[in-house]
């Protein structure tokens, strides 16, 4: 069973998260590194140049990669110090098991192997194939990602795969696949600085994709005006030109008050509407079916307001719509993406310099890895997995009949609520930490403790690890050679500098191990990460993500290459839709309604008030890397409580109070952090901390019915002031 061996605080003693300081060697005295790789950070889709400085197999600083065309040598707090993962004292250097009573004990590999494999046979062989599930991460690389999916179809033979992508662009997938054809940013940012307006929807740029504040600022000083949407006023929002503070979970009423705006103010590209898009006059007549007074009422954003953002997008000539998480994490999440979708195509500003539209992707691979395979209803190239000729193409690239091709599985959330049910028995992962970054993290710890068998793969002990029965020492992102795509649909090197430390192995090697125990091997005979990428290449050819003509060299050679790109000679694709030719079966763009319809909660007499959630700019994700990095965390100790001076007013509460925040599914001891900044009825906790400090003890397992994401930026919660905890 996956119950703690030992209590949570003792694991927590031994292997973390503990601060780290200093990189191998010291600040003084690591010496001069022996090589300079050129690679990229870890961390967000932006996947900026770094060079990693490396001295007897060990990072130990970084220098600027200016030539690299994102970020030109600029990085973030995170990048500066990502390097410090790889030496740190909470690394795991070799494969453990979990004795009751005693914690996590060293084993050798051929225990770790062959006890995992063992069980996996055990519970396949009495509940069925589908009683093993694999949790994958798209902190891992095009190959690996490939790997993972191909490993769960053919090595696990199981239909139930997902990843953690699922908490992140799935939302933004969903709707660009709707609407456009194709899952990805239509433009490269380049395309920024010719904008004229930019409207950032859901978005904390600043904090979460720095790097891109630095174009959003060199438009802006040739004359670009700038609309931020969100219900706090983020760094960025400080100084922009409008700012609407939306009512977490309304922004699909706001997008259509605007949509109303330039119907009825004649700002509409008429032309464009009947040439190349379908879907307008059901589109238009819902938006005029809401009135910008009931679009108000609902959003909490003055009329006056929504007119000027109709006006200022409607007015230029050229503009860039970009949008994240907030607008996603909902249970409407990809009427979101569309609503936003249907701003663009009303002013017919898409494939041209200038006129364009991105989702800004949340994780390092976040892009590339959903496109290759490791989702539960899709196979590489972007293909579907449930359309018969999809399935017989993979299925003869990979040299199988058609017919021993796994199903559709579940998504994440649906996965993590099979095990609690106890309709999945045994789980795999990889970097993927699901006690921090699922909703409702009390029922997450519940589902753990009814696996019959738990295999985690990683390089540091995550607090879901906690519950695992056996752990493989995985690698980190420099330790293997491999591709990364960027949010911009660049796919980047990334090259390996040094190898696993101690006892631990490569990744994909650990796959490669399973699946020949397994007695699959054959499926996955490999000499290295090149050609596990060159398969890729002719899995996705002919996919909407075409890699085929992208080559190892090419990469190097160009600093990347953007997909779709589908012969060798082909120059790739920067801007997408330069001949107005979308990607649906009709070849046009698809405007959809977006009438508002409910959350999941709604505030009530006993739970009052809206809570939503994101990141800080020192943190990552559930943060099991980014909490180990001591100058990272003394950037941010601790999460907070961002509370309005009138809502903190009328509980008593004031600045550094503790204070309770309870939901329907558990509770948080937080300090509070009174601000002007946020709106009066909302609170915002950021979700990167474990425990009993999880802002996800909060919130809902509700879902997209689309997407299948989960709503993390709205839930309805009550609050009182209270004593500091007894352990902080």
């Amino acid at each position: 069973m996956a119950r703690l061996p030992i209590s949570f605080e003792e694991i927590a003693e031994k292997f973390g998260p503990h601060l780290n300081y200093d990189p191998p060697g010291g600040w003084q005295g690591r010496g001069e590194p022996e090589k300079l790789v050129k690679t990229h950070c870890c961390f967000c889709g932006q996947q900026c140049g770094i060079q990693l400085k490396v001295l007897d197999n060990k990072v130990i600083g970084f220098e600027p990669w200016e030539e690299f065309p994102f970020n030109r040598g600029k990085l973030c707090p995170k990048g500066v110090k990502r390097y410090m993962q790889g030496s740190h004292p909470d690394r795991l250097l070799e494969p453990l098991k979990r004795v009751e009573g005693i914690g996590f004990v060293p084993i050798s590999w051929e225990e770790a192997f062959s006890t995992t494999v063992a069980e996996i046979k055990r519970i396949q062989e009495r509940y069925g194939k589908n009683a093993v599930a694999l949790l994958s991460g798209v902190s891992l690389t095009n190959e690996k990602s490939y790997l993972v999916g191909k490993f769960a179809r053919l090595g696990l033979q199981t239909q139930e795969l997902d990843y953690n992508g699922r908490l992140c662009m799935v939302s933004a997938g969903a709707g660009n696949k709707k609407a456009f054809g194709i899952d990805r940013a239509a433009n490269y940012w380049q395309d920024i600085l010719s904008a004229e307006v930019i409207l950032c929807a859901g978005t904390n740029v600043a904090e979460c994709s720095p790097i891109t504040t630095d174009y959003i600022w060199r438009a802006r000083d040739k004359g670009a005006k700038l609309i931020m949407i969100d219900p706090r006023v983020t760094p960025l929002a400080r100084t922009c030109d409008l700012h609407l503070p939306v009512k977490p979970g309304t922004d699909s009423a706001l997008m259509t008050g605007i949509l109303r705006v330039l119907i009825e103010e004649g700002y509409v590209n008429d032309a464009f509407v009947a040439e190349y898009t379908s879907g307008w006059e059901e589109t238009k007549a819902s938006a005029l079916s809401m009135s910008l007074e009931e679009a108000s009422r609902i959003s909490g954003v003055q009329v006056e307001d929504i007119q000027r953002a109709g006006r200022m997008w409607g007015q230029a000539k050229t503009s860039f719509l970009l949008h994240a998480r907030g607008i996603e994490h909902h249970t409407k999440g990809v009427d979101n993406v569309l609503s936003c979708i249907n701003l663009v195509l009303a002013t017919g500003r898409i494939g041209r310099p200038g006129c364009g539209y991105g989702t800004i992707t949340g994780q390092g691979n976040g892009q590339g890895g959903r496109e290759h395979g490791h989702k539960c209803d899709q196979l590489p190239g972007n293909r579907d997995i449930t359309n018969p000729e999809h399935r017989a193409y993979i299925a003869d690239v990979w040299g199988i009949p058609e017919s021993e091709m796994p199903g559709k599985g579940h998504t994440a959330q649906e996965i993590m609520n099979m095990i609690h049910e106890g309709e999945i028995k045994a789980l795999v992962s990889i970097c993927f930490n699901p006690v921090v970054s699922l909703p409702d993290s009390n029922f997450t710890r519940e589902a753990l403790s009814k696996l019959e068998h738990y295999t985690a793969i990683d390089f540091f002990l995550s607090e879901t690890a906690y519950h695992a029965d056996i752990v493989l020492a995985g690698s980190l992102h420099e330790e293997e050679e491999g591709t990364s795509t960027s949010a911009e649909g660049r796919v980047i090197r990334i090259r390996k500098a040094v190898d696993p430390p101690g006892n631990a192995k490569a990744d994909t090697e650990i796959f490669l191990e399973l699946a020949r125990r397994l007695g699959r091997g054959k499926y996955f005979d490999y000499a290295d990460s090149e050609a596990i990428f060159n398969e890729l290449r002719v899995a996705s050819k002919g996919g909407t993500a075409d890699y085929y003509g992208i080559t190892y060299e090419r990469i190097e050679q160009e600093m990347g290459v953007f997909w779709p790109c589908p012969e060798i000679g082909h120059p790739g694709t920067p801007r997408l839709f330069e001949d107005l030719k979308f990607k649906t079966p009709d070849g046009k763009a698809h405007f959809y309604p977006t009438p508002h319809r409910p959350s999941a909660e709604e505030p009530d007499e006993e739970y009052p008030i809206l809570l939503t959630t994101g990141r800080v700019v020192t943190q990552y994700l559930s943060g099991t890397q980014t909490r180990r990095i001591g100058g990272l965390v003394d950037l941010c100790p601790e999460p907070y409580v961002e509370i309005h001076p009138t809502l903190a007013e009328q509980y008593g509460i004031q600045d550094k109070d503790w204070m309770k925040v309870e939901s329907r599914r558990g509770c948080v001891v937080l300090q509070a952090k009174v601000v002007t900044t946020i709106r009066p009825d909302t609170i915002f906790i950021p979700y990167h901390w474990a425990g009993k400090k999880s802002a996800n003890n909060l919130t809902v397992r509700a879902l997209d019915p689309i997407s299948k994401i989960p709503e993390f930026k709205r839930a309805c919660v009550k609050i009182a002031k209270t004593e500091a905890p007894r352990s902080t």
